[in-house]
């Protein structure tokens, strides 16, 4: 028995189901081209692509992600592998302390 009681006819895979999207709309094609000329058909047929995510969306999850990676790596770093405190991370006489040491080296 199927899952589906409402409709018995068989699911279509998407190569079907755009296919016969195709197909139909080649139909509505024909019969504007003969009623409107060729500049209407070849409007309708441009695609219009809706992005999922936007663009500005992407950046700035890319954005964030950058941060919080750097962030993570500097608790990590610090905290864990350096002994120290991760909330001294956020301090500025940290990053002060650190840059006086790379600055010391050179």
């Amino acid at each position: 028995m199927s899952v589906n009681n409402l409709s018995q006819e068989q699911a279509k895979t998407r190569e079907e189901y755009k296919k016969a999207k195709f197909e139909s709309q080649q139909k509505i094609n024909v019969h504007e081209k003969k009623a409107n000329g060729e500049k209407a058909a070849s409007q309708k047929n441009k695609r219009i692509r809706i992005r999922l995510i936007p663009i500005w969306l992407r950046l700035l999850l890319l954005i964030i992600s950058i941060l919080v990676g750097v962030t993570s790596g500097a608790a990590v770093g610090y905290g864990v592998l350096g002994n120290g405190k991760v909330a001294d991370i956020f301090k500025e006489s940290t990053w002060t302390h650190i840059r006086d040491l790379v600055d010391k080296r050179e």
